[in-house]
């Protein structure tokens, strides 16, 4: 009993720190968000977290189009492995399509950008493959 008592309190633990990661997306500082950034691609990348995120992928996915359009460089970078994370997380269900649905033209907006750093246009061209693998449904 105190096993399982133990581990539910990890788990409430580390939802709280993902929710501050996403909160922090939203802050005025670049390294701030950046940070955030790194925090959330190292956590989708190392465990499977798709019932938390079901209910928070619209935020999430408002906070990485904010990233993507405001950011520069490197910011927009982790912003698309973010993504890709999210896209993988979410599946190919309804979830996953909507996601990519939504992102889909300011990944390619940023992939077409000739100002934007080749770091960043090459994470929305991985984001945007491995999306569009998942989640679209309509194959053209």
């Amino acid at each position: 009993g105190s096993e399982a008592a133990s581990e539910q309190g990890q788990e409430e633990e580390a939802e709280d720190r993902l929710k501050e990661h996403m909160d922090s997306l939203l802050d005025k500082s670049a390294k701030t968000r950046q940070a955030a950034l790194q925090s959330l691609r190292l956590a989708l990348s190392s465990k499977i977290l798709s019932e938390f995120l079901l209910e928070r992928r619209l935020t999430l996915t408002d906070s990485l189009e904010k990233c993507l359009k405001k950011g520069k460089g490197e910011e927009q970078a982790l912003a698309g492995t973010v993504l890709t994370l999210l896209c993988l997380q979410m599946g190919s269900g309804p979830e996953g399509e909507e996601v990519f649905r939504s992102l889909k033209p300011l990944l390619v907006s940023v992939l077409t950008d000739s100002t934007a750093s080749s770091s960043a246009r090459q994470s929305c061209a991985t984001a945007l493959g491995m999306c569009c693998y998942i989640a679209a449904a309509d194959l053209e």
